[in-house]
């Protein structure tokens, strides 16, 4: 199956070369434009080309993932899937954390790594699309712009932030199981889901909270999340 109908960038960043060019074949022949990098220094260069996902190995020599994802997030919104030998619950959160968007777990299954892909560019195709804002008092999200803003003041938040806001506030008094969460917002359903939810909720709370008192997203104990309903 090909991409939708532009044809997508992708930025393949890793220090084997037999990962980088069974990648790069795939990938063409799936009908996307692929660029490589096999350290640092040479994916920094390729951002110039503004690839629309980037793959990116954890366990590189010099600069590592995690390291090189920090550095560029803030300057980069696109999706960032990591390939990684072995992956843990704290793996995860220092991943996400550092901006990633989603794992892929070496030796990786090529049609599984194909369809995350798609998914995630679907995803963010999706997330251009206008809609309307959600406008309260003190409280405005704009999510055509991805944007929040409380009392006036704009709200820095990560892409998986936005994205929980998004799809709790969206349906305001339903209430969001943990695992709903994850596979709603990273596509897929996994292991340690909990631990990533929770610290993602921790930290969309403590950011609004330098700006309100107001708790826009309750804690249903025992079952999950749901955004405060207002008159």
């Amino acid at each position: 199956m090909h991409p939708m109908d532009t044809k997508y960038k992708i930025l393949v960043v890793d220090d084997e070369s037999a990962i980088l060019e069974l990648l790069t074949l795939q990938f063409q022949l799936e009908g996307y434009l692929v660029y490589t990098a096999d350290n640092a220094k040479d994916a920094l260069e390729k951002l110039l080309y503004s690839p629309d996902l980037i793959l990116l190995d954890i366990n590189m020599e010099g600069m590592d993932g995690l390291t090189l994802c920090s550095a560029i997030r803030s300057h980069v919104s696109v999706p960032i899937l990591f390939l990684t030998a072995r992956v843990s619950d704290t793996d995860k959160v220092n991943g996400l954390l550092a901006g990633g968007d989603d794992y892929i777990t070496k030796p990786f299954s090529m049609r599984e790594l194909i369809a995350r892909v798609q998914a995630h560019l679907r995803r963010e195709e999706r997330s251009h699309v206008k809609t309307k804002g959600r406008f309260l008092e003190e409280l405005v999200i704009d999510y055509g712009s991805r944007s929040v803003f409380v009392k006036g003041n704009y709200v820095e938040l990560s892409r998986k932030e936005f994205e929980i806001i998004r799809l709790l506030s969206m349906n305001a008094g339903q209430v969001f199981g943990r695992e709903r969460i994850y596979e709603r917002i990273w596509g897929y359903e996994g292991t340690g889901d909990d631990s990533v939810i929770k610290e993602h909720i921790r930290k969309i709370r403590r950011k609004l909270a330098v700006y309100t008192e107001e708790n826009y997203i309750e804690t249903v104990w025992g079952v999950g999340y749901k955004w405060k309903k207002h008159p």
